[in-house]
């Protein structure tokens, strides 16, 4: 057995035993940035140093929504995790805030002491430095959960054999004690974004993964049928699939087999934070296709595999953008009903016997969001009492505190539409009558008891669930129905207008889709009573509103433009590529004695060739023709002029006796014309010309296209040269 070798960094430990002391993956110099960052600078600043140093790498590494992919799991302080690359330690704090002891594997020193002086003061944290082969003998056999984060698809470069991906499922299987999790995050090779124009993320080339990488390499990425063709081959029979959306790596969404994404969730689809794209088409209605053929597992953008039990958790949902007050996680799960109103006087023989049913959880993230937390209920209470008597049914809300545990409030599911996918539906059948009916009965529900010194800001039209009141019934949105305001987190203790929420309500719902942009916003500001100040007012108190939530940090979507990696859309690359081609284009006219006439002009097609800068120009010319017109171009130029013949003899192009004329200004007596103008003309005189039974006229010049600021700039300076 090797000696041991440790060194300590705050609390936690590093364990040098198997380093070979030479880091052989290295992302070169970020590495450095990133260990003085996580060495003088606390977790708290790192969104600031985002958003300062606009860097990929910066933001891959430091962004608070990388733990997302772990937080959510079961684990608790009697558990013991091992995170296979563990790398600069993304997820590492969030696995040990919530596990008894975390034991990390990297094969890079930098990087692991970039992840121990970010979680320096963390007790359970080892971490082992070298070659997992050369680690892994000595790992301990009693894992709760082991975590493949971003790792798996790296199997063929550090396992190798045959069967790469099944040894080293077989080796990491040795590894759990009986009942213990594998946890693996990666990419879907067939993931919608792929399809629309991202870069495969490890190789960074196009359609990589899906043409099934022809260039080799050793990473491999999955669709879900090849995944569970692995896990089989290795006798894990017992599995779940997640869906991260967007991606694992900054996940906001995770997904499940029974709880898939609704038509119109899938909107953030601006995910190419490292590197250029195209956009071959709107991935939002792509996924809405998708959804409605059922087909989501296949084209999810990246899988999360949880081999062992299915944990409970069916949905989560992150809301870890804001400031640390307002950040909380909301999850479906199934639970007992022993904490719906009703049962408190069951026997817990009577509650074990009921059934299970889905409730929705929301828990805070931090300790100050705990506030937060508790004014859900608060909320709650007030808005049911504003409510009573009306249509508006508030959805069922209970604080839960469990000792040694944070606060959590659960609140009941409920199966239903959307008000805003109603209104899609009418909006897709040019239904505007059908449209403002809807929009009139939730006006009329939500002004109930206007008065009254409470009301949630947040009366969007996704937070209005409809339900059947009668299931015998047809289901009638207007009639027969139940109307259920579903989450009324930003809810305020004061009276506001019911023309300021709704107008709000709509506002948010333009801004969701752009097929929304064709509704009339002045028809809704009547309907509604709002003048165009009032209009202005209400949008700039939204944008209050939200600097208030995020506490003035950017976005995922703002950081992506900052860190600017273009997007190329290829019909606009095509209209730019066609509009050179036709500004390139020669038009040729000639003048039999009525002029020039758009009618009888001709293209110059194979009649140009270009040679080297030079175009040389050959065209036949009948008899009785008195003079050429040729158009070098659709656009702005300059032009010189190199040689100019008729029928193999040259003719005079330049001084007094030329026959050359131009629209264009004549920069010197070499032929040079300056063009600013967007119809550019030589005009060639045949007056005099000797015409025989074939004639050519035969034209050399050189051609450059420019913008009018540069062809009026040129032509001004020559003009003042002449003056001179």
């Amino acid at each position: 057995m090797a000696d041991k070798k440790t060194e300590q960094i705050g609390k936690v430990n590093l364990d040098l035993t198997y380093y070979s002391g030479e880091d052989i993956y290295c992302d070169g110099a970020v590495e450095d940035e990133l260990l003085q960052i996580a060495r003088d600078y606390s977790e708290v600043e790192y969104p600031r140093i985002i958003e300062e140093r606009k860097s990929w790498e910066i933001l891959y590494h430091l962004s608070g929504q990388r733990e997302n992919i772990v937080e959510w799991l079961p684990l608790d302080k009697g558990m013991k995790v091992l995170e296979v690359g563990a790398g600069c330690g993304a997820i590492t704090g969030a696995l040990s805030r919530k596990a008894g002891s975390v034991d990390c594997v990297d094969l890079s020193k930098k990087r692991s002491m970039i992840n121990a002086y970010r979680h320096m003061n963390c007790e359970n944290i080892t971490i082992h430095v070298g070659n997992f082969q050369d680690v892994e003998p000595a790992l301990p056999c009693d894992y709760d959960y082991i975590c493949l984060i971003g790792v798996f698809e790296y199997a063929q470069a550090y396992i190798g054999g045959d069967t790469p991906f099944e040894n080293f499922l077989h080796i990491i299987k040795k590894h759990l004690k009986k009942d213990g999790h594998i946890v693996i995050a990666i990419e879907n090779k067939f993931g919608l974004k792929y399809w629309a124009g991202c870069k495969e993320d490890h190789l960074g080339t196009y359609f990589a993964g899906i043409e099934g990488y022809p260039d080799g390499g050793v990473v491999r990425t999955f669709t879900r049928n090849g995944l569970e063709r692995i896990f089989e081959n290795c006798g894990m029979e017992e599995y779940a699939f997640y869906y991260p959306y967007p991606d694992y790596k900054f996940m906001t969404t995770l997904y499940s087999d029974e709880y898939q994404p609704k038509i119109g969730e899938l909107s953030n689809n601006m995910r190419n934070f490292d590197r250029e794209r195209m956009i071959l088409f709107d991935e939002k209605k792509v996924f809405d296709s998708i959804l409605r053929e059922g087909l989501f597992p296949l084209y999810a953008n990246s899988y999360l595999a949880v081999i062992g039990k299915k944990p409970d958790t069916c949905y989560v949902k992150y809301s870890n953008d804001r400031q640390r007050e307002y950040q909380i996680r909301t999850e479906i799960l199934p639970v007992s009903l022993t904490g719906m109103e009703g049962r408190e006087g069951m026997t817990p023989e009577e509650k074990s016997n009921l059934p299970k049913l889905l409730a929705v959880r929301k828990r805070p993230l931090s300790i100050e969001a705990e506030t937060h937390i508790g004014n859900m209920d608060v909320a709650y209470r007030k808005l049911k009492d504003r409510y009573t008597g009306g249509e508006l049914r508030i959805n069922r809300c209970k604080l839960v505190k469990e000792e040694g545990e944070s606060p959590y409030v659960e609140l009941e599911y409920i199966e239903g539409v959307t008000l805003a996918e109603l209104l899609d539906a009418r909006l897709e059948q040019d239904d505007m009558d059908g449209f403002l009916e809807l929009f009139r009965k939730y006006l009329s529900m939500i002004d109930h008891n206007s008065k009254e010194p409470v009301a949630d800001f947040d009366l969007i039209f996704s937070n209005i669930l409809i339900s059947a009141k009668d299931a015998g019934k047809p289901f009638d949105a207007l009639n027969n129905s139940i109307w259920t305001l579903i989450d009324y987190e930003w809810t305020f203790g004061k009276q506001m207008d019911t023309k300021e929420l709704a107008f709000r309500a709509f506002y948010c719902y333009l801004l969701e889709d752009n097929k929304r942009n064709k509704l009339d916003l002045d028809r809704i500001m009547q309907e509604l009573g709002v003048s165009d100040e009032e209009a202005e007012e209400y949008r700039i108190q939204e944008k209050s509103f939200q600097r208030f939530v995020t506490g003035h940090h950017r976005s995922m979507v703002e950081l992506r433009d900052m860190i600017g990696h273009r997007c190329f859309r290829p019909e606009e690359v095509l209209a730019k590529i066609s509009l050179e081609e036709h500004q390139r284009c020669i038009q040729i006219y000639e003048d039999r004695g009525q002029g020039f006439q758009e009618e009888t002009s001709y293209f110059a097609g194979e009649m140009v060739t270009e040679e080297g800068e030079e175009l040389h120009l050959v065209l036949p010319v009948e008899a009785g023709v008195r003079k050429i017109r040729i158009d070098p171009a659709f656009t702005d130029c300059m032009v010189r002029i190199r040689e100019l013949k008729w029928n193999d003899r040259d003719l005079m192009w330049s001084g007094k006796a030329s026959v050359l004329t131009a629209n264009g200004t004549r920069l010197d007596d070499t032929g040079s014309f300056i063009f600013p103008t967007e119809d550019p003309n030589l005009i060639i005189s045949l007056q005099g010309a000797v015409f025989e039974e074939t004639n050519a006229l035969e034209l050399r010049m050189e051609r450059s296209l420019i913008g009018r600021e540069m062809a009026l700039d040129v032509e001004r300076a020559a003009k003042r040269r002449l003056r001179l």
